[in-house]
């Protein structure tokens, strides 16, 4: 057995790990391939440490500042350790180490390594050629990434002119998701975003929404929901009950005034009260709206309009504002005034006029609309102005005064 691999066994994992290998055999990609058909980045998942990749230098003496190789696992996975067996040449380890020093390891859930997580940094010691780290994260690529570049001054023993050979790269953790512990057969809690956790205590990464908690197991605090319980209610609830800590809802429907899935939206204009479903019931003063909670008109009834919320006609001979108005009482037929602005719907009675039929005719004029004039034998003052009858003057009899007495 080489003694690289006895190496492995010393400084990597124990002998009774049996956390599963996720990087075996899985689709490996690299940039700066060096022609050849051993230079693949296969060649570092084929559990094969005769066979390693090889890349083009970088540095110095290179168009090239930075190199990447990376695994895809197949799908999100709970990590544990990664292992990573670089070429050697006997006697010159140094040499080698220097050319791979300052490497870093970055997990990820897209393939970049904008976004993803920073597993390893190495330095400023140079780094084993058998290589393990404890890397307790979850994702789906693995990606070893270095550089050398200009106007940069490294460490004394590093290499300026870099060449990665990666002979095997062993990323151990728990095939199945949902699942941690040594040999990947607990379940995580329940409420564990994307059911993952840390593959060793269990504790989530993240929690579903409305949980929180190193173990998701607590509803987030009162008044508050969703992601990282970071939203607040919006406290309009039916009853003064709380949002649902998950959805935000209200699960009673929403207090009067509001209405939305999450009781945040007010009435319209003309609606009130529970989830906004009742109509407003009479014309507000200026054409305001109703009271959303209420249904009443705070601000009063337009003229014509009474009650808190403006839904009844003023009562019979009375209008306008408040309904403070007074009908004449000098419509025909005795109809009632209109309740509004109080004029009469078929006109006025016989002797009456003006926009409210509240004025007498005038001295000398009778009937509708006073459009007839008093008998000139009336004495002065006498002619009734609803039918035209007066006191005749000598001489003349009749109610109005029109037929001549003979002598």
């Amino acid at each position: 057995m080489e003694w690289r691999i006895i190496l492995f066994f010393l400084v990597g994992l124990p002998l009774s790990f049996s956390y599963d290998k996720l990087s075996y055999k899985k689709k490996a990609t690299q940039s700066l391939t060096y022609p050849g058909p051993s230079s693949g980045a296969s060649n570092a998942v084929d559990e094969n440490t005769a066979t390693c990749t090889r890349q083009y230098a970088i540095g110095l003496n290179s168009p090239h500042e930075t190199v990447w190789w990376k695994v895809d696992l197949g799908g999100v996975n709970n990590i544990y350790s990664i292992t990573i067996s670089f070429k050697t040449y006997d006697g010159h380890e140094d040499r080698q180490r220097g050319r791979l020093a300052g490497f870093s390891l970055y997990v990820s859930t897209t393939g970049d390594i904008t976004g993803s997580t920073h597993c390893y940094k190495d330095g400023p010691q140079l780094p084993p050629l058998e290589f393990t780290t404890t890397c307790v994260q979850h994702g789906r690529y693995v990606i070893f990434y270095n550089e050398r570049k200009h106007g940069i001054t490294y460490p004394m023993d590093y290499q300026t002119s870099a060449v990665n050979e990666l002979c095997e790269v062993v990323v151990l953790g728990c095939n199945k998701t949902g699942v941690y512990g040594i040999d990947c057969n607990t379940l995580c809690p329940n409420n564990c975003q994307n059911n993952l956790c840390n593959i060793e205590n269990g504790s989530c990464f993240g929690c579903k929404p409305g949980w929180r908690d190193t173990l998701c197991d607590k509803e987030c605090i009162e008044g508050m929901y969703g992601p990282k319980c970071l939203q607040q209610c919006p406290g309009h609830c039916r009853d003064n009950v709380t949002c649902n800590h998950v959805t935000g809802q209200c699960g009673g429907g929403c207090d009067k005034g509001w209405t939305g899935a999450l009781c945040d939206k007010g009435c319209d204009d003309g609606t009130y009260g529970y989830n906004c479903v009742n109509n407003c019931n009479g014309p507000c003063l200026n054409n305001t709206p109703c009271n959303k909670q209420t249904g009443y008109c705070d601000r009063g009834c337009k003229p014509g309009y009474t009650n808190i919320d403006c839904s009844t006609e003023c009562p019979s001979q009375h209008y306008g504002m408040n309904c403070t108005g007074r009908c004449s009482g000098h419509c025909i037929n005795n109809e009632p005034c209109d309740h509004v602005i109080g004029v009469c719907p078929s006109g006025c009675q016989d002797g009456y006029t003006g926009a409210l039929c509240t004025d007498a005719c005038a001295e000398g004029y009778f009937g509708a609309n006073c459009s007839r004039k008093c008998s000139p034998h009336c004495k002065p003052e006498t002619c009734q102005h609803a039918n035209g009858s007066c006191t005749c003057t000598a001489g003349w009899m009749g109610n109005d005064c029109t037929t001549g007495n003979a002598i």
